[in-house]
Protein backbone atom coordinates (compact mmCIF):
# COMPACT_ATOMS: atom_id res chain seq x y z
CA UNK A 1 0.00 0.00 0.00
CA UNK A 2 1.00 3.87 -0.04
CA UNK A 3 1.38 5.81 2.82
CA UNK A 4 1.70 9.24 3.05
CA UNK A 5 2.71 10.55 6.82
CA UNK A 6 2.45 14.13 7.45
CA UNK A 7 4.25 15.96 10.40
CA UNK A 8 5.97 18.99 10.71
CA UNK A 9 9.24 16.66 12.69
CA UNK A 10 10.71 13.55 11.20
CA UNK A 11 14.44 11.51 11.08
CA UNK A 12 16.59 13.19 12.13
CA UNK A 13 15.21 15.39 14.74
CA UNK A 14 15.12 14.43 18.48
CA UNK A 15 11.81 15.41 19.44
CA UNK A 16 9.42 12.89 20.50
CA UNK A 17 6.75 13.27 17.92
CA UNK A 18 9.87 12.77 15.09
CA UNK A 19 11.12 9.55 16.82
CA UNK A 20 7.96 8.09 17.05
CA UNK A 21 6.46 8.60 13.93
CA UNK A 22 10.36 7.77 12.46
CA UNK A 23 9.46 4.38 13.75
CA UNK A 24 6.00 4.12 12.27
CA UNK A 25 7.26 4.94 8.90
CA UNK A 26 10.24 2.43 9.33
CA UNK A 27 8.48 -0.15 9.97
CA UNK A 28 5.94 0.22 7.72
CA UNK A 29 8.72 0.36 4.99
CA UNK A 30 10.15 -3.04 6.47
CA UNK A 31 6.48 -4.33 5.96
CA UNK A 32 6.99 -3.61 2.16
CA UNK A 33 4.75 -0.47 2.02
CA UNK A 34 5.35 2.52 -0.12
CA UNK A 35 5.97 5.17 2.39
CA UNK A 36 6.26 8.97 2.14
CA UNK A 37 6.55 11.62 4.81
CA UNK A 38 6.07 15.49 4.55
CA UNK A 39 7.70 17.32 6.87
CA UNK A 40 9.42 20.68 7.93
CA UNK A 41 13.27 21.19 6.46
CA UNK A 42 13.81 23.01 9.99
CA UNK A 43 14.54 21.69 13.28
CA UNK A 44 11.91 21.82 15.44
CA UNK A 45 13.95 23.08 18.17
CA UNK A 46 16.46 24.31 16.48
CA UNK A 47 15.56 26.45 13.62
CA UNK A 48 19.07 27.38 12.22
CA UNK A 49 19.25 23.50 11.69
CA UNK A 50 18.19 22.84 8.31
CA UNK A 51 17.42 19.30 6.80
CA UNK A 52 17.58 18.27 2.97
CA UNK A 53 14.63 19.27 1.26
CA UNK A 54 14.93 15.63 -0.93
CA UNK A 55 16.12 12.42 0.53
CA UNK A 56 15.14 9.06 0.57
CA UNK A 57 16.19 7.08 3.65
CA UNK A 58 15.37 2.93 4.45
CA UNK A 59 13.52 3.18 1.18
CA UNK A 60 11.63 6.48 2.33
CA UNK A 61 10.63 9.36 0.99
CA UNK A 62 11.34 12.72 2.69
CA UNK A 63 9.98 15.58 1.35
CA UNK A 64 10.80 18.75 3.71
CA UNK A 65 8.94 22.02 2.92
CA UNK A 66 10.16 25.23 3.91
CA UNK A 67 8.21 27.74 6.56
CA UNK A 68 8.81 30.92 7.92
CA UNK A 69 11.52 30.80 11.17
CA UNK A 70 9.71 33.53 13.16
CA UNK A 71 11.15 32.21 16.51
CA UNK A 72 8.66 31.26 19.53
CA UNK A 73 9.10 34.49 21.75
CA UNK A 74 5.15 35.30 21.06
CA UNK A 75 1.96 33.81 20.63
CA UNK A 76 1.84 35.45 16.73
CA UNK A 77 5.08 34.28 15.80
CA UNK A 78 4.33 30.75 16.93
CA UNK A 79 1.13 31.22 14.74
CA UNK A 80 2.95 32.76 11.73
CA UNK A 81 5.51 30.17 11.62
CA UNK A 82 2.50 27.20 11.65
CA UNK A 83 0.32 28.55 9.35
CA UNK A 84 3.40 29.29 6.89
CA UNK A 85 4.40 25.49 6.72
CA UNK A 86 -0.01 24.29 6.67
CA UNK A 87 0.25 26.91 3.59
CA UNK A 88 2.78 25.39 1.76
CA UNK A 89 1.91 21.97 2.84
CA UNK A 90 -1.21 22.19 1.24
CA UNK A 91 0.47 23.82 -1.89
CA UNK A 92 2.60 20.94 -2.07
CA UNK A 93 -0.06 17.82 -1.31
CA UNK A 94 -1.75 19.57 -4.53
CA UNK A 95 0.39 17.97 -6.41
CA UNK A 96 0.82 14.78 -4.79
CA UNK A 97 -1.53 11.74 -6.13
CA UNK A 98 -3.38 9.51 -4.25
CA UNK A 99 -2.52 7.51 -1.53
CA UNK A 100 -4.49 4.44 0.22
CA UNK A 101 -3.51 5.79 3.46
CA UNK A 102 -3.05 8.89 4.74
CA UNK A 103 -1.54 9.38 8.42
CA UNK A 104 -1.39 12.95 10.38
CA UNK A 105 -0.19 13.81 13.40
CA UNK A 106 -0.73 16.93 15.37
CA UNK A 107 2.40 18.92 14.77
CA UNK A 108 1.81 22.23 13.52
CA UNK A 109 -1.93 22.12 15.41
CA UNK A 110 -4.45 20.56 12.44
CA UNK A 111 -2.44 19.70 9.93
CA UNK A 112 -4.86 16.69 10.30
CA UNK A 113 -7.35 19.34 8.33
CA UNK A 114 -5.43 18.64 5.27
CA UNK A 115 -5.04 15.29 5.53
CA UNK A 116 -8.49 14.56 6.00
CA UNK A 117 -9.41 17.55 3.01
CA UNK A 118 -6.90 15.59 0.87
CA UNK A 119 -8.49 11.88 1.39
CA UNK A 120 -11.73 14.08 0.61
CA UNK A 121 -10.50 15.07 -2.42
CA UNK A 122 -8.04 12.05 -4.11
CA UNK A 123 -9.91 8.94 -2.10
CA UNK A 124 -7.86 6.76 0.30
CA UNK A 125 -8.03 6.23 4.40
CA UNK A 126 -7.57 8.74 7.12
CA UNK A 127 -5.79 8.07 9.95
CA UNK A 128 -5.49 10.47 12.80
CA UNK A 129 -2.50 10.24 15.28
CA UNK A 130 -3.33 12.40 17.92
CA UNK A 131 -0.67 13.45 20.19
CA UNK A 132 -2.45 16.25 21.51
CA UNK A 133 -5.40 18.39 20.96
CA UNK A 134 -6.01 21.73 19.93
CA UNK A 135 -7.57 24.50 20.00
CA UNK A 136 -8.15 22.57 23.35
CA UNK A 137 -4.19 23.07 24.71
CA UNK A 138 -4.68 26.84 23.48
CA UNK A 139 -7.84 27.48 25.33
CA UNK A 140 -6.27 25.61 28.27
CA UNK A 141 -3.27 27.42 27.95
CA UNK A 142 -5.28 30.66 28.22
CA UNK A 143 -4.02 31.24 24.45
CA UNK A 144 -7.05 31.55 22.86
CA UNK A 145 -10.69 32.43 25.00
CA UNK A 146 -13.29 29.53 24.74
CA UNK A 147 -15.64 30.99 22.46
CA UNK A 148 -13.74 33.58 20.56
CA UNK A 149 -13.73 32.87 16.47
CA UNK A 150 -10.51 31.56 16.07
CA UNK A 151 -11.55 29.47 18.44
CA UNK A 152 -14.39 28.26 17.00
CA UNK A 153 -12.94 28.04 13.51
CA UNK A 154 -10.55 25.40 14.93
CA UNK A 155 -12.87 23.57 16.83
CA UNK A 156 -14.77 23.44 13.35
CA UNK A 157 -11.81 21.66 11.84
CA UNK A 158 -11.01 19.82 14.71
CA UNK A 159 -14.09 18.02 14.76
CA UNK A 160 -14.07 17.69 10.81
CA UNK A 161 -10.74 15.78 11.03
CA UNK A 162 -12.24 13.62 13.75
CA UNK A 163 -15.43 13.18 11.77
CA UNK A 164 -13.32 11.95 8.69
CA UNK A 165 -11.04 10.08 10.26
CA UNK A 166 -11.31 6.20 9.29
CA UNK A 167 -9.13 5.36 12.43
CA UNK A 168 -8.30 7.79 15.58
CA UNK A 169 -5.53 6.75 17.45
CA UNK A 170 -5.50 8.52 21.13
CA UNK A 171 -2.87 8.31 23.83
CA UNK A 172 -4.72 7.63 26.93
CA UNK A 173 -8.47 7.03 28.01
CA UNK A 174 -8.54 10.47 29.26
CA UNK A 175 -7.86 12.02 25.61
CA UNK A 176 -10.33 9.30 24.24
CA UNK A 177 -13.13 10.62 26.98
CA UNK A 178 -12.87 14.01 25.17
CA UNK A 179 -12.61 12.70 21.48
CA UNK A 180 -15.65 11.36 22.29
CA UNK A 181 -17.37 14.06 23.81
CA UNK A 182 -17.11 16.19 20.00
CA UNK A 183 -19.69 13.90 18.41
CA UNK A 184 -16.90 10.84 17.06
CA UNK A 185 -17.71 6.91 16.63
CA UNK A 186 -16.73 4.92 19.66
CA UNK A 187 -15.72 2.18 17.12
CA UNK A 188 -13.33 4.20 15.71
CA UNK A 189 -11.28 5.27 18.56
CA UNK A 190 -8.31 3.31 19.58
CA UNK A 191 -6.02 4.25 22.50
CA UNK A 192 -2.52 3.51 21.63
CA UNK A 193 0.21 4.81 24.17
CA UNK A 194 3.39 6.13 23.01
CA UNK A 195 6.19 3.55 23.23
CA UNK A 196 9.29 3.30 25.04
CA UNK A 197 12.21 3.71 22.77
CA UNK A 198 14.01 0.38 25.17
CA UNK A 199 15.93 -0.82 21.42
CA UNK A 200 17.69 2.46 22.18
CA UNK A 201 17.05 3.69 26.01
CA UNK A 202 18.58 1.58 29.02
CA UNK A 203 20.13 2.11 31.63
CA UNK A 204 23.96 3.17 30.96
CA UNK A 205 26.28 3.07 34.11
CA UNK A 206 29.76 3.98 31.68
CA UNK A 207 27.41 6.24 29.72
CA UNK A 208 26.28 8.08 32.84
CA UNK A 209 29.57 8.58 34.67
CA UNK A 210 30.87 9.98 31.54
CA UNK A 211 27.40 12.37 31.24
CA UNK A 212 28.05 13.63 34.43
CA UNK A 213 31.80 14.43 34.16
CA UNK A 214 31.04 16.13 31.17
CA UNK A 215 28.61 18.54 32.75
CA UNK A 216 29.71 19.20 36.44
CA UNK A 217 27.71 16.42 37.34
CA UNK A 218 29.58 14.15 39.23
CA UNK A 219 29.53 13.26 42.96
CA UNK A 220 26.16 15.38 43.12
CA UNK A 221 22.82 14.03 43.40
CA UNK A 222 21.13 14.92 40.37
CA UNK A 223 17.70 15.67 39.58
CA UNK A 224 16.20 15.84 36.51
CA UNK A 225 14.06 17.01 33.91
CA UNK A 226 14.05 15.79 30.76
CA UNK A 227 11.65 16.50 27.72
CA UNK A 228 9.46 19.66 26.62
CA UNK A 229 9.40 22.84 28.25
CA UNK A 230 5.93 24.17 27.66
CA UNK A 231 3.00 25.70 29.44
CA UNK A 232 1.53 22.57 29.81
CA UNK A 233 4.23 21.25 31.69
CA UNK A 234 4.77 24.41 34.59
CA UNK A 235 8.37 24.28 35.93
CA UNK A 236 7.07 26.59 38.55
CA UNK A 237 6.89 24.61 41.48
CA UNK A 238 10.56 22.63 40.75
CA UNK A 239 12.62 25.98 40.11
CA UNK A 240 10.83 26.96 43.73
CA UNK A 241 12.21 23.99 44.74
CA UNK A 242 15.57 24.61 43.08
CA UNK A 243 15.65 28.02 44.90
CA UNK A 244 15.24 26.81 48.32
CA UNK A 245 17.82 24.26 48.12
CA UNK A 246 20.28 26.99 46.54
CA UNK A 247 22.54 25.96 49.59
CA UNK A 248 22.70 22.56 48.98
CA UNK A 249 26.09 21.83 47.27
CA UNK A 250 25.19 18.20 46.56
CA UNK A 251 22.21 18.46 44.83
CA UNK A 252 21.76 19.89 41.34
CA UNK A 253 18.80 20.25 39.01
CA UNK A 254 19.24 19.19 35.50
CA UNK A 255 16.94 20.94 32.74
CA UNK A 256 17.13 19.09 29.36
CA UNK A 257 15.18 19.68 26.43
CA UNK A 258 13.62 23.10 25.00
CA UNK A 259 10.22 24.42 23.98
CA UNK A 260 8.77 28.24 24.93
CA UNK A 261 9.70 27.58 28.69
CA UNK A 262 13.35 26.54 27.87
CA UNK A 263 14.25 30.11 28.20
CA UNK A 264 13.01 31.18 31.39
CA UNK A 265 13.97 28.29 33.06
CA UNK A 266 17.29 29.61 32.04
CA UNK A 267 16.49 33.30 33.04
CA UNK A 268 15.47 32.29 36.24
CA UNK A 269 18.57 30.63 36.91
CA UNK A 270 20.17 33.59 36.09
CA UNK A 271 18.01 35.99 37.95
CA UNK A 272 18.43 34.39 41.01
CA UNK A 273 22.35 33.60 40.75
CA UNK A 274 21.41 29.70 40.95
CA UNK A 275 24.55 27.76 40.20
CA UNK A 276 22.77 24.79 41.10
CA UNK A 277 20.57 24.43 37.83
CA UNK A 278 22.17 23.48 34.47
CA UNK A 279 20.31 23.62 31.17
CA UNK A 280 21.28 21.54 28.28
CA UNK A 281 19.63 21.05 24.93
CA UNK A 282 17.15 18.05 23.50
CA UNK A 283 20.18 14.93 23.44
CA UNK A 284 19.73 13.22 20.50
CA UNK A 285 18.92 9.79 20.62
CA UNK A 286 21.96 7.71 20.94
CA UNK A 287 22.89 9.58 23.59
CA UNK A 288 19.59 9.58 25.76
CA UNK A 289 20.48 6.95 27.06
CA UNK A 290 23.58 8.51 28.84
CA UNK A 291 21.41 11.53 29.82
CA UNK A 292 18.70 10.02 31.19
CA UNK A 293 21.14 7.46 32.88
CA UNK A 294 22.53 9.94 34.69
CA UNK A 295 19.94 11.13 36.79
CA UNK A 296 18.98 10.42 40.15
CA UNK A 297 15.70 11.59 40.44
CA UNK A 298 13.51 12.17 37.43
CA UNK A 299 10.61 14.42 37.75
CA UNK A 300 7.46 14.59 35.44
CA UNK A 301 5.20 17.63 35.13
CA UNK A 302 1.86 18.16 33.50
CA UNK A 303 -0.43 20.81 34.33
CA UNK A 304 -3.82 20.62 36.02
CA UNK A 305 -5.68 21.84 33.21
CA UNK A 306 -4.41 19.50 30.39
CA UNK A 307 -5.60 15.66 31.12
CA UNK A 308 -6.55 14.24 28.43
CA UNK A 309 -5.28 17.29 26.24
CA UNK A 310 -1.22 16.16 26.38
CA UNK A 311 0.47 13.22 27.31
CA UNK A 312 4.30 13.20 28.70
CA UNK A 313 5.21 9.92 27.51
CA UNK A 314 8.91 11.10 28.44
CA UNK A 315 7.93 8.99 31.61
CA UNK A 316 8.07 5.78 29.35
CA UNK A 317 11.89 5.99 28.51
CA UNK A 318 12.36 7.46 32.47
CA UNK A 319 10.93 3.71 33.58
CA UNK A 320 13.97 2.13 32.13
CA UNK A 321 16.33 3.88 33.94
CA UNK A 322 15.59 3.03 37.38
CA UNK A 323 15.76 6.18 39.32
CA UNK A 324 12.83 7.01 41.03
CA UNK A 325 10.21 9.24 39.97
CA UNK A 326 8.77 12.33 41.55
CA UNK A 327 5.25 13.64 39.05
CA UNK A 328 4.01 16.64 39.50
CA UNK A 329 0.63 17.35 38.38
CA UNK A 330 -3.36 16.50 38.63
CA UNK A 331 -5.06 12.82 39.79
CA UNK A 332 -6.51 11.22 37.77
CA UNK A 333 -4.04 11.61 34.97
CA UNK A 334 -2.61 8.67 33.04
CA UNK A 335 0.33 8.83 34.98
CA UNK A 336 -1.35 8.37 37.88
CA UNK A 337 -3.40 5.42 36.09
CA UNK A 338 0.08 3.60 35.41
CA UNK A 339 0.09 2.94 39.59
CA UNK A 340 3.69 3.59 39.69
CA UNK A 341 5.14 3.74 43.20
CA UNK A 342 6.08 7.34 42.82
CA UNK A 343 5.82 10.54 44.18
CA UNK A 344 3.10 12.50 43.63
CA UNK A 345 3.41 16.31 44.39
CA UNK A 346 0.60 18.85 43.55
CA UNK A 347 1.48 22.04 41.52
CA UNK A 348 1.77 24.23 43.91
CA UNK A 349 3.70 22.38 46.97
CA UNK A 350 7.15 23.63 47.53
CA UNK A 351 7.72 22.13 50.73
CA UNK A 352 6.68 18.75 49.43
CA UNK A 353 8.49 18.78 46.76
CA UNK A 354 11.49 20.19 48.44
CA UNK A 355 11.47 17.28 50.75
CA UNK A 356 10.85 14.28 48.33
CA UNK A 357 14.20 15.92 46.61
CA UNK A 358 16.01 16.04 50.18
CA UNK A 359 14.24 12.67 51.29
CA UNK A 360 15.32 10.67 47.79
CA UNK A 361 19.07 12.46 48.21
CA UNK A 362 19.65 10.15 51.78
CA UNK A 363 18.90 6.98 50.38
CA UNK A 364 19.52 7.21 46.83
CA UNK A 365 17.93 4.22 45.46
CA UNK A 366 17.18 2.14 42.14
CA UNK A 367 13.62 1.42 41.32
CA UNK A 368 13.01 -2.04 38.73
CA UNK A 369 9.98 -2.02 36.50
CA UNK A 370 8.20 -4.08 34.49
CA UNK A 371 7.26 -2.27 31.64
CA UNK A 372 6.28 -5.03 28.81
CA UNK A 373 2.98 -3.51 28.16
CA UNK A 374 4.70 -0.20 26.95
CA UNK A 375 7.58 -1.79 25.04
CA UNK A 376 8.04 -0.98 21.26
CA UNK A 377 7.47 -4.44 20.03
CA UNK A 378 4.12 -4.72 21.70
CA UNK A 379 2.55 -1.29 20.49
CA UNK A 380 4.05 -0.78 16.89
CA UNK A 381 2.13 -3.94 15.80
CA UNK A 382 -0.66 -2.50 17.13
CA UNK A 383 -0.70 0.79 15.65
CA UNK A 384 0.10 -0.94 12.44
CA UNK A 385 -2.75 -3.09 12.91
CA UNK A 386 -5.06 -0.12 13.25
CA UNK A 387 -3.54 2.24 10.51
CA UNK A 388 -3.53 -0.81 7.57
CA UNK A 389 -7.52 -1.06 8.96
CA UNK A 390 -7.59 -4.49 10.88
CA UNK A 391 -9.85 -4.14 13.96
CA UNK A 392 -7.96 -3.21 17.15
CA UNK A 393 -9.53 -3.28 20.45
CA UNK A 394 -8.63 -0.72 23.06
CA UNK A 395 -6.11 -2.40 25.24
CA UNK A 396 -5.20 0.41 27.92
CA UNK A 397 -8.98 1.40 29.30
CA UNK A 398 -8.63 0.97 32.97
CA UNK A 399 -10.81 -1.86 34.65
CA UNK A 400 -14.02 -0.56 36.49
CA UNK A 401 -12.78 -2.27 39.77
CA UNK A 402 -11.61 1.03 41.95
CA UNK A 403 -9.80 -1.55 44.24
CA UNK A 404 -7.15 -2.02 41.38
CA UNK A 405 -5.90 1.56 41.05
CA UNK A 406 -5.51 0.58 36.79
CA UNK A 407 -2.81 -1.18 37.73
CA UNK A 408 -4.37 -3.80 35.36
CA UNK A 409 -5.99 -2.96 31.78
CA UNK A 410 -8.82 -4.13 30.01
CA UNK A 411 -7.55 -5.89 27.06
CA UNK A 412 -11.07 -6.16 25.22
CA UNK A 413 -11.43 -10.12 25.79
CA UNK A 414 -11.33 -10.02 29.61
CA UNK A 415 -8.56 -11.25 29.54
CA UNK A 416 -6.35 -8.90 32.68
CA UNK A 417 -2.69 -7.79 31.94
CA UNK A 418 -0.39 -6.71 34.70
CA UNK A 419 0.60 -3.17 33.70
CA UNK A 420 3.56 -2.71 36.09
CA UNK A 421 5.13 -3.68 39.49
CA UNK A 422 8.05 -2.43 41.11
CA UNK A 423 10.60 -3.44 43.47
CA UNK A 424 13.19 -1.23 45.01
CA UNK A 425 17.20 -1.99 46.02
CA UNK A 426 19.69 0.19 46.91
CA UNK A 427 22.38 1.56 44.58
Amino acid sequence: MKFLLLNQCFYPDVVSTAQHLTDLATELSARGHDVTVIASDRGYDDPQVRFPRRETWNDIRIVRIPSLSLGKSSRWRRALNFGSFVVVCALRLLLLGRFDVVVALTSPPLISFLAALLVRLKGGRFCFWVMDLNPDEAIAAGWLKQNSLIACVLEAMLRYSLKRADRTIVLDRFMRDRVLAKGVDAKRVTIIPPWSHDDAVSFSAAGREVFRAQHGLADRFVVMYSGNHSPCHPLDTLLAAALKLRTRDDIVFSFIGGGSEYRKVQEFALHQSLNNIRCLPYQPLDQLSHSLSAADLHVVVMGDAFVGIVHPSKIYNVLWMGAPVVYIGPQPSHITDLALPLTHKQHGDVEGVTEAIVRASRQPTRTSYETRIFKKEMLVPQLLRAIEGDSVENLFLPLPDSDQRCADYHTGDSAVMPALQATRHPH
